[in-house]
Formats: C-alpha cells, sequence, structure tokens
C-alpha cells in the first residue's frame, strides 16, 4: 500500500518512547494513589496489578507488529482495520479511538487548572458559572485549558520536529523529577512505619489486583501513539514494538513510584483525606523544593498527553477524512506535512469540553477503557491470519486480553465494572456513531 503522508520529519527511537511515556503518564498517575491505589489496592497488589496488566497490554502490543510492519498509511489502526475488514469495520475502529483520543485532550487541559490550585495559594479561581453531576464549573478553569489547547495546536500546526522536540523535553523532565523525589524520601521517611502500613500483614489479593489490571487498557492507551506515526519512524518497525513493550514498564513503573512517594507519607486512610495525597507527602518531607520538582513533572505528564493524544488525532482524522469518512478537508496539510484542519478541529472540541464539567469529561474518559480494549481485539484478531509460530501465539493471547479487559469493565461484581453514568454514555455514543455512519457517512460523503 502506498502512503498518502510524506512528512518532513523521521522520528528516532528517544522521539517514540518520549511520545509513548508522555502519553502513558497523565493526570491520573498523580491523583490515582490517593484515591484509587492506596486505599483499595495498597503497595503490594497494586505493583501485581501494573506488573501483570503491562504483560498483558504487553501480548497486545506484540499482536501490532503486523500492523506496524505491512502499514504504510496514517491512521494507525484505523486504516489497517479497513483494508484487512472493509468499510463498517475500520468506521467502527476510528469512532472508537477518535473518543479516547478527544477526550484525552481536554482530560489533561483541563488538570492545568487544577496544578494551578495547588500551587498558588488560593488559587486562580474565579467566574462560577454553574453546576454539572456535582462538579463546580468556573470560567477561570475554561480559560486556562483553552490557553494550553492553543498553545499545543500552535506547536503542533508548526510539524512535527517541533512537537518532537517539545516531547522529549517534557517526558525527561516527567521521569527525571520523579526518580529524584522518590529517592529522596526513600532515605528521608521513616521505612519501619512504611514496612509496617503495606508490607508487615499484606497479603495477595485477586480481587485487588483486578482493579488495577482492568483499568490498564486506558492506562496505557498512551502506547496507541505509536501506529498512528508509523509513516513517520526513521528506524524499522519491529524496533517501535519493542520500544513500545519496554516503554509499558517504563510507566508502569512511575506509577507505582508515585504510589509509593505517598504511601511513604501516609497510611491508605490518611492519603485517601487528602485533596492531593502525592503532593502533600512530597510537601510534608521535601518542603517548596521538593513540591516544585513535583509539579514540574506533572506539568511535563499533562502536557505530554495533550501534545500525544493531538499528534494521534490529527493523523487519525487524517486518514478517515481520506477514505471519505468525515469531511475531506480534513486530510489537507500544509508545508509541513501536517493535517491543519484537523488539528484545528481537535483544538475546537477539547476546548468546549470542559464547559460540560471535569467530572463529565471522566465518565466520557472511563469509557476509553472500554472502546481501547474493543479496538486492541480487532487488531489481534486481524494479526492472527498473518502471522505464525511464536507471534500467532502471543497475538491469540492479545486478543483473549481483550476479550478479558471488556469482561472485567462489564461483568456484575466486577471490580472495575464501569459506573452506570459511563456505561450510559458508551451506549450513546455506540449509537451515535450508527446514525452518523448510515445516515451521514453514506449519503454526505459517498460511503457506500
Amino acid at each position: 500500500m502506498e502512503s498518502f503522508v510524506k512528512q518532513n520529519k523521521k522520528l528516532n527511537q528517544i522521539d517514540i518512547m518520549a511520545l509513548v511515556l508522555g502519553s502513558i503518564i497523565g493526570w491520573g498517575s498523580f491523583t490515582l494513589p490517593g484515591t484509587k491505589f492506596l486505599p483499595q489496592s495498597g503497595i503490594i497488589n497494586t505493583m501485581l496489578g501494573f506488573l501483570l496488566g503491562g504483560i498483558f497490554v504487553s501480548f497486545v502490543v506484540i499482536g501490532y507488529r503486523t500492523l506496524m510492519q505491512y502499514n504504510k498509511e496514517d491512521g494507525g489502526e484505523f486504516s489497517y482495520t479497513f483494508h484487512h475488514l472493509g468499510r463498517i469495520h475500520g468506521f467502527v475502529v476510528g469512532w472508537a479511538l477518535s473518543l479516547c483520543y478527544l477526550s484525552l485532550v481536554p482530560l489533561n487541559a483541563t488538570a492545568a487548572a487544577l496544578i494551578l490550585k495547588e500551587i498558588i495559594p488560593g488559587g486562580i479561581q474565579f467566574g462560577h458559572l454553574y453546576d454539572v453531576a456535582g462538579y463546580q464549573v468556573y470560567l477561570s478553569e475554561i480559560i486556562v485549558a483553552g490557553m494550553v489547547i492553543a498553545g499545543f495546536a500552535y506547536i503542533n500546526i508548526r510539524g512535527l520536529s517541533i512537537s518532537a522536540k517539545v516531547q522529549q523535553a517534557l517526558s525527561g523532565l516527567l521521569m527525571f523529577n520523579v526518580l529524584i523525589v522518590l529517592i529522596y524520601m526513600l532515605f528521608k521517611v521513616d521505612l519501619t512505619v512504611f514496612y509496617e502500613r503495606y508490607f508487615a500483614d499484606a497479603s495477595i489479593d485477586w480481587r485487588q489486583i483486578s482493579g488495577v489490571v482492568a483499568i490498564t487498557p486506558f492506562l496505557f492507551v498512551g502506547f496507541d501513539v505509536v501506529p498512528q506515526v508509523t509513516t513517520d519512524l526513521g528506524f524499522k518497525a519491529e524496533k517501535a514494538i519493542r520500544l513500545s513493550i519496554v516503554t509499558i514498564f517504563m510507566g508502569a513503573f512511575l506509577y507505582n513510584a508515585l504510589n509509593w512517594i505517598a504511601g511513604l507519607n501516609f497510611s491508605p486512610e490518611q492519603a485517601k483525606a487528602q485533596n492531593w495525597a502525592v503532593g502533600a507527602a512530597v510537601l510534608n518531607q521535601m518542603g517548596g523544593i521538593g513540591f516544585a520538582l513535583l509539579c514540574i513533572a506533572l506539568f511535563g505528564a499533562v502536557f505530554g498527553g495533550i501534545n500525544g493524544f493531538m499528534i494521534s488525532s490529527s493523523k487519525l482524522l487524517g486518514a478517515m477524512s481520506h477514505y471519505h469518512l468525515i469531511p475531506e478537508k480534513y486530510q489537507e496539510k500544509n508545508k509541513t506535512g501536517v493535517y491543519r484542519n484537523a488539528i484545528i478541529f481537535v483544538s475546537v472540541i477539547s476546548a468546549v469540553a470542559p464547559f460540560l464539567g471535569r467530572e463529565v469529561i471522566i465518565y466520557v474518559v472511563d469509557m476509553c477503557s472500554l472502546m481501547a480494549a474493543i479496538v486492541y481485539g480487532y487488531i489481534c484478531f486481524i494479526g492472527i491470519k498473518y502471522t505464525k509460530g511464536m507471534y500467532r501465539f502471543f497475538t491469540g493471547l492479545g486478543l483473549l486480553v481483550s476479550i478479558v479487559f471488556v469482561l472485567l469493565l462489564f461483568w456484575p461484581g466486577s471490580p472495575s465494572r464501569l459506573q452506570l453514568p459511563s456505561i450510559v454514555l458508551s451506549i450513546l455514543w455506540v449509537g451515535l456513531g450508527c446514525f452518523y455512519y448510515f445516515t451521514v457517512a453514506r449519503k454526505k460523503y459517498g460511503v457506500e
């Protein structure tokens, strides 16, 4: 297949690792230790959950091997599925991915306002507008989110070369600062207390472990940026697969490192009572300097997620436009080889989303685990046909893992079952997709 995309910049191995890591680690990695990991799974079961989840997602990544080797077009999973299973299945994958990408940009953008509230005494909160699902929407956070989105839209429109350099800097700050904070706290706190809280009477609890495993499709969906940039790789796709797996476990390490940072200072009950457990732990033990390092890491995570998913979104929309599933203007590129109109569209949608309130955005993001698992299943299903021997075995495991992820999210009694609002929104998103495909796309854009 001849690519319809040509870029001026080829990504190197560091670029890929920075893109994946920056997309994997976002706002949630800094807040989940206090709200979910420590209270529900502690230290050991959270570590085992990430280890098992990382292994499971690695099977899926191996299932992406044929996509990476033979798909020479933008759009990643969408264009790959389109060519192997047809237009309808291609649209299903594209529709699912578009929700994942488009929801994660505003999620990280609204987090920027929350970070400023933690950094600046009294915050910069003003202009209360209304409440949505119990969340107070302020004009201030909409302005901050809009400015951040506009900034990264400008960076991405200037070209992949600029956005890749920015991503390297953001991911480097993230990794370095978290390591510095963790090492300092390991030497500063009383490890005996830490041991007694989390290790002395700890036991392996598969329910607690499964609660972590089930959300790994969402937490690790950042590796999905790699299939979207296969046309931009300056090295063999086989190596990109290996780099993705390595970076997934780097991401798992960072999630656990942040969980340890909170646990070194707080018991599970104390952590849950904190507004931001990781931040409070660092402030207590390291003071302002440590807190500044943590905030820099957090900005790196949040901005890295925005940048990575903005790149992925524009690639996906450009591919869907090329195959006449959305308006043709989104496949137009500027002189730097970027889908300018697609980036503008993503930015506008992302800037409007904060008006719905962060709680609604979180419900939508929770759906991403389901959408990602469905996409993983599609790619592994196709890959089984085109692989042999050991790779076919691991690709088959990737398909099985995808099914397990879906079951964990829907099975009654599962500790990771989606909340009712997320289930309802999932049904609405599927219904909207069916309506769009069979009425708008078929008639307006010439889909047969």
